[in-house]
């Protein structure tokens, strides 16, 4: 009797036994498919339900539009969790529909201000990350976003005093020594218009610093642009310090000064080298999640259903040529 598990499917499966990743997400492959050496398997995709956000569906729906899509996970906002819960919604039954549907739950948005200098606002913001990252393990998830916020524009830096790139390591390792307590590691988010922590060498400094042997990346194609980076520099990051991505794509206009969130398209819409640099990065070993994050306002006028499933398929073609290019480079 054969057995063929689908991938998305069998992704859940691995999200749900964090012992078998992620050496078993590198190796996935279904029963139907030969075991070669030179295989690699495709990244899972994730949905971040910003992309859907303007259609202010509840979190049920934003699960059933993600699995009925073909993603592999799903990326919610910890604002939907809890309006979700306060109304009267139980994680548990979250749980059961996230197995149910197959899908992992790949990373979470949150805005807990960890990095800020006032004592009592920094504990507040470690206390509100704690109930996050408690909500987040209940649902299945292993991580979630850690963005600077609090940090984040001139004028709330300018509230911080001294806020050098080792106290900010510092801070961060305390939120990574709750999310080992809890089983949820937080991600150093990217945020390209951020005064702090815009630049990929800022990343990698902190986290290094933070000296901690959970400390991880989340970068996003967007957000390496609007900070004046160059995805070359992603080379120079451990592949398995970035385990969920985020992937979208901008155009040549806006100039890089004005453009801003709502300006993202899907992948293969701009001019982003996504092709090249997501066949730089499975070379170096990737084998995180990609999850595709968009706040287009033309897109949230649209059916949430369409807009998923064209951003599924896009994100899947961009990365099928990344991973063809990357095996091309090998042989």
């Amino acid at each position: 009797m054969s057995f063929t598990l689908d991938r998305r499917h069998l992704f859940g499966f691995l999200a749900s036994t964090p012992w078998l990743m992620p050496t078993s997400v590198q190796t996935m492959v279904t029963a139907s498919e030969p075991r070669r050496a030179d295989v690699v398997s495709r990244p899972p995709i994730s949905l971040n339900t910003s992309t859907i956000r303007g259609q202010k569906l509840s979190v049920p729906d934003q699960i059933r539009v993600a699995a009925e899509a073909g993603y592999d996970g799903i990326e919610p906002w910890i604002r939907d969790l809890r309006q979700f819960v306060d109304g009267g919604g139980r994680l548990s039954d979250l749980k059961k529909q996230l197995d149910d549907s197959g899908l992992a739950l790949s990373g979470a948005i949150g805005f807990a201000q960890w990095i800020v200098s006032d004592p009592g606002q920094r504990q507040a913001g470690l206390d509100e990350a704690r109930r996050d990252m408690e909500m987040v393990r209940e649902l299945g998830g292993h991580q979630m976003a850690a963005p600077p916020i609090g940090a984040h524009n001139a004028d709330a830096l300018a509230k911080q005093g001294d806020l050098d790139l080792k106290t900010i390591a510092g801070r961060y390792r305390d939120l990574l020594v709750i999310g080992e307590q809890i089983g949820v590691t937080p991600l150093l988010e990217l945020w390209g218009f951020s005064p702090t922590l815009s630049r990929l060498s800022e990343l990698v400094y902190v986290s290094t610093e933070a000296a901690h042997p959970a400390a991880a990346l989340l970068p996003d194609f967007y957000h390496i642009y609007k900070g004046g980076n160059d995805m070359t520099g992603l080379a120079m990051i451990e592949a398995s310090r970035m385990p969920l991505f985020h992937i979208n794509d901008y155009p040549a206009q806006p100039s890089i000064a004005e453009i801003g969130d709502k300006d993202r398209v899907f992948p293969g819409d701009g001019v982003c080298p996504l092709v090249e640099t997501i066949a730089m990065l499975l070379k170096h070993g990737f084998v995180g999640t990609f999850s595709l994050e968009l706040f287009n306002p033309i897109y949230w006028e649209r059916p949430a259903a369409d807009v998923a499933a064209e951003g599924y398929q896009k994100s899947k073609a961009v990365i099928d040529q990344a991973m063809d290019s990357s095996m091309a480079s090998r042989t």
